[in-house]
């Protein structure tokens, strides 16, 4: 068991909450690609408030935008992890950070086709 895991009860949630909001924090300050997201999501959320469409469409178009976000927070995890252990050219670490690109191109490409799909 890990001795980082001692807290239990309101304390573990406001220690995770804190934990969350610095892994926000640092995100948006040293990843440009998240900065970019976020300024995505500013400008799509609240438009899909003024466009006609159901509920669920609404949904659709708000969730693909936040999962875009969750993926970049996901690779650039993946990205600090591989640079922490070494800095050096391998192979295993290209394939990793070009595996985290790549679900971040498929969450944007998602993004245009349901947003495409919705509004068509």
């Amino acid at each position: 068991m890990s001795p980082f895991k001692g807290q239990t009860g309101l304390k573990r949630i406001l220690n995770a909450s804190g934990y969350s909001l610095d892994g926000l924090r640092a995100a948006f300050n040293g990843e440009a690609a998240f900065r970019q997201l976020v300024l995505l999501n500013v400008i799509l959320i609240p438009l899909s408030f003024f466009l006609n469409v159901s509920r669920v469409e609404q949904a659709l178009l708000i969730a693909v935008c936040l999962l875009a976000l969750i993926v970049e927070l996901l690779n650039s995890a993946v990205e600090a992890a591989i640079d922490r252990i070494s800095l050096e050219l391998h192979p295993l670490s290209k394939n990793a950070k070009d595996m985290g690109s790549a679900a971040q191109l498929v969450a944007l490409t998602m993004i245009a086709l349901v947003w495409g799909l919705v509004l068509l």
